[in-house]
């Protein structure tokens, strides 16, 4: 009985509620949490890439351990919702003013996620908006088995003055290559834009920009939309305002031969006429009115472009005073085998033109012996001649 007595009175003693939340069970200092944007740094086409750091010193407890910092992955494994994971492109702007053109270079391109089909094969394509997408595509080579693809190819835009630059902006995609993709229309791996209207002419300007995914607008309510269709188009598709393309002219009223030289050099971001996005042009002078049989001409066809160069010169002979009189009417055509050619677009010369028509005109007629290049965007209806 003593024994039992003895064992009663060693039994575990029992802890009361209030003596167990006295009890110190904090696991040490809370440390602060970590943005996403700490780990995934966002760039943007006019301000240099930063990282910022989080400031991780309370006030109250300097001396709290932080946690190492995670560095970005260039070539990111796995799937992720930030736009960051499809990859950055290097690529350089320059607006070069005094011959009406924009270059673009693209470099290289880095951690692209690797498409559905497992293709490494990747090209870069560029379109000025708004404007007819196929007018304005230009696209580098394709370069394959790599997830940072280096081009160092430079794509120019023709025919670019400083009202494209005002209203333009520049849409640039990494996407794979048609010919070894399985699926016909699919997505590209990644696109950024960049308006324009912020290039200084005349300087080159780099950036280093995360891809974002393809925007997509909804359709209005108002098109009935066949079953299986897609809701959504994509934004480059609504274009504002119809553009024919532009021409690039030079006149030259020669002392020596006694008339006026026309050059048509070259037409930029013509409008596909053909069902395959492209046309055949050339293009057709006429001088008015008809004073002899050499006041018509005619260009050779360039197959399949948007953007052909002619190089090729006429000449009027007159006297400058009578060619100052006239009406000169170039017009830019798509060739048909079998079947009349389509009207692409047009342009008229004369003293009763206005801007940069008339300018161009009455300079070249003007002076002697001096040639003078200009752009002029095409009319979309046929010209007619004021009698």
């Amino acid at each position: 009985m003593a024994c039992m007595a003895a064992a009663g009175l060693q039994r575990p003693r029992r802890v009361s509620m209030q003596e167990h939340m006295a009890i110190d069970v904090s696991p040490g200092p809370i440390r602060p949490i970590h943005l996403i944007s700490d780990y995934f740094p966002h760039f943007y086409p006019f301000a240099e890439p930063t990282l910022r750091t989080p400031d991780l010193r309370p006030a109250a407890a300097p001396a709290i351990r932080t946690a190492p910092q995670l560095q970005p992955d260039p070539e990111p494994e796995e799937d992720s919702d930030d736009s960051t994971v499809l990859g950055t492109l290097e690529f350089t702007l320059l607006f070069d003013a005094d011959n009406s053109a924009l270059h673009c270079t693209a470099h290289r391109a880095k951690g692209l996620k690797p498409p559905a089909s497992g293709s490494v094969d990747t090209y870069v394509k560029a379109n000025l908006l708004p404007g007819a997408s196929k007018a304005s595509q230009l696209r580098t080579r394709t370069v394959r088995g790599t997830r940072g693809p280096v081009w160092e190819e430079t794509l120019t835009y023709h025919g670019f003055t400083h009202q494209d630059a005002g209203r333009k902006t520049l849409r640039l995609c990494v996407c794979e290559d048609p010919r070894l993709r399985r699926r016909r229309r699919a997505p590209p791996l990644g696109e950024l834009r960049v308006p324009l209207r912020k290039l200084v002419p005349n300087r080159a300007r780099s950036f280093d920009v995360c891809l974002e995914k393809r925007r997509l607008n909804k359709r209005p309510k108002s098109l009935d939309t066949a079953r299986g269709m897609s809701l959504y188009e994509e934004v480059e598709a609504e274009v504002a305002g119809e553009e024919r393309g532009r021409i690039l002219l030079s006149l030259c009223y020669s002392s020596q031969r006694g008339g006026l030289l026309v050059g048509v050099l070259r037409c930029a971001h013509l409008a596909p006429m053909d069902a395959n996005g492209y046309s055949d042009p050339f293009v057709r002078l006429f001088l008015h009115p008809n004073t002899g049989k050499k006041s018509k001409y005619k260009t050779s066809v360039r197959k399949k472009t948007l953007n052909p160069e002619f190089n090729e010169e006429f000449f009027y002979a007159g006297l400058r005073e009578e060619l100052a009189q006239k009406t000169l009417l170039v017009s830019v055509w798509d060739y048909d085998l079998g079947t009349a050619d389509d009207f692409i677009g047009g342009v008229q010369l004369s003293s009763q033109a206005s801007g940069e028509r008339l300018r161009h005109w009455c300079e070249s007629l003007g002076h002697t012996d001096h040639r003078l290049e200009m752009w002029h965007l095409l009319d979309s209806a046929p010209l007619q001649f004021s009698h």
